[in-house]
């Protein structure tokens, strides 16, 4: 039976006479603290850390296995958030730190490497941290830490781990990766691949030709013979892969392997079928875009084949006319704690995630806020504006574009100009996820677990709030 809790505590033997070191010992005793208050936020985790905890364990100095508790991995997880750290960065600072040893519960036994841990963090399920926000959220409002008179909204992009797109560039990618995989089914079954050549050095070469051309803007640079060069490159081993798929495949059902063969087999068809669809929607925006000039719809674009959900946004910001990425909500009372968030994998309209916002909020408190703000986006219409001030007291959401003198009259209100001010705080809280905690861009792989990365920072953001607090 894999443990949730470390039982065994060591005393601290090793005081420091710094204020500042002080202080950053107070931060994770108070961290610690909140999270041994309540149990049940590990006990929630480690329903989906229980199986893979199972095969997580590392050998001492002694030679022996030591296995890992579901306290100790999280705890580990929130110490790579706060200290903006890699999970390689971690596990060495922690291994070198007496005192991080002490908070994470590892204290002086073997410390866990990064490939297990990255493989730990992976299977807690982004609903999982969901339900453990909301324990925490629970946990704030019992002991009166938060309150819930004022609320507010806002939403901002987290980018994924992506280089920027162009169709050169994704067509190179489809290339490279195809060529890689059947240089390993070679390693596997030589008499099935051949000696089939693919000239990778060629079209990287046409890739790099055509961004040198393409950077210049010259009316007269003729790309198209470039990209018909590549695109046949691409299109011939994309045919070969699907052929070597289908043979591989059928090896497989003849029994030509061994066991541990047949698993190897089995994992290069899906890989290979699996950037074949991704390529050939490649194939087909690129011949579209570049030989037929058609503007293809950013609905149907893929703009990365290694993370397929990425979403183009464009939000009008300065120095940023698209980001390719998602967006995210975070709802916050004054107490700068996060009440509530939502990762979307398209880009939603704002003024319709008003209504869940505010159920959220009724089901933590009880009631509806006093107080609501948010910027323009979520304004819809007037109607829609008096129907909110039926149940709050306080709306205060801008309009875009020209007013009427009504309008001007409702946003020069002390009171709407008061809420304004309070709406502005969530910015100061966006600019923290990013800055501080990371959250500017997401380096785990999938929708999944960018959808998980979001909510493991929004836990680590509020167990700082309640420790400041």
């Amino acid at each position: 039976m894999r443990l949730k809790f470390s039982s065994q505590r060591e005393f601290n033997f090793q005081p420091s006479n710094l204020k500042l070191t002080n202080q950053y010992y107070a931060k994770y005793e108070d961290i610690s603290k909140v999270l041994d208050e309540n149990p049940e936020l590990t006990t929630e985790l480690h329903r989906d850390l229980e199986k893979p905890l199972k095969y997580a364990a590392a050998k001492g100095l002694d030679g022996r296995q030591h296995r890992f508790t579901t306290e100790q991995v999280v705890r580990v997880l929130l110490c790579q958030v706060i200290e903006g750290a890699s999970l390689r960065e971690i596990v060495i600072r922690i291994d070198d730190s007496h005192f991080l040893r002490e908070f994470t519960r590892i204290h002086n036994g073997p410390m866990i490497d990064f490939t297990t841990l990255d493989k730990l963090k992976n299977s807690i399920k982004p609903e999982t941290w969901k339900t453990v926000n909301r324990l925490l959220g629970r946990y704030a409002v019992e002991r009166q830490l938060i309150s819930g008179e004022k609320l507010r909204l806002d939403t901002t992009a987290v980018e994924t781990n992506i280089h920027y797109p162009t169709d050169s560039s994704l067509l190179w990618d489809t290339y490279r990766v195809l060529a890689r995989l059947i240089g390993r089914a070679r390693e596997l079954d030589s008499e099935t691949v051949g000696d089939r050549r693919f000239h990778t050095k060629r079209a990287k070469r046409l890739q790099q030709q055509i961004a040198r051309k393409a950077g210049k803007k010259d009316p007269t640079l003729d790309l198209k013979s470039l990209y018909r060069e590549l695109l046949g490159m691409v299109e011939g081993i994309s045919a070969f892969a699907r052929q070597l798929a289908c043979e591989l495949e059928k090896r497989r059902k003849e029994s030509r392997y061994g066991l541990f063969d047949d698993a190897v087999a089995q994992a290069l068809i899906e890989e290979l079928r699996h950037y074949i669809d991704l390529g050939a929607r490649v194939i087909d925006q690129a011949r579209r875009r570049v030989l037929q000039g058609e503007s293809v719809p950013n609905e149907q674009k893929i703009f990365s084949i290694f993370e397929p959900h990425t979403e183009l946004l464009k939000r009008g910001k300065a120095g940023k006319d698209v980001e390719f990425g998602h967006m995210i909500q975070i709802q916050q009372v004054p107490q700068k704690f996060i009440t509530g968030y939502e990762a979307f994998e398209k880009k939603p309209v704002e003024h319709q995630l008003l209504d869940p916002a505010l159920r959220h909020h009724r089901r933590l408190f009880g009631k509806d806020p006093e107080q609501l703000t948010a910027d323009k986006g979520y304004y819809e219409s007037v109607d829609a504006l008096a129907k909110l001030r039926e149940k709050i007291d306080v709306v205060a959401i801008g309009k875009k574009g020209n007013r009427t003198p009504e309008e001007t009259e409702r946003e020069s209100d002390p009171a709407f100009r008061h809420a304004q001010r309070f709406r502005a705080g969530v910015e100061g809280t966006i600019s923290f996820l990013k800055r501080v905690l990371g959250l500017f861009r997401c380096f785990n792989k999938g929708w999944k677990h960018f959808a998980a990365t979001v909510g493991v920072t929004v836990f680590s953001h509020n167990l700082l709030t309640l420790a400041r607090g």
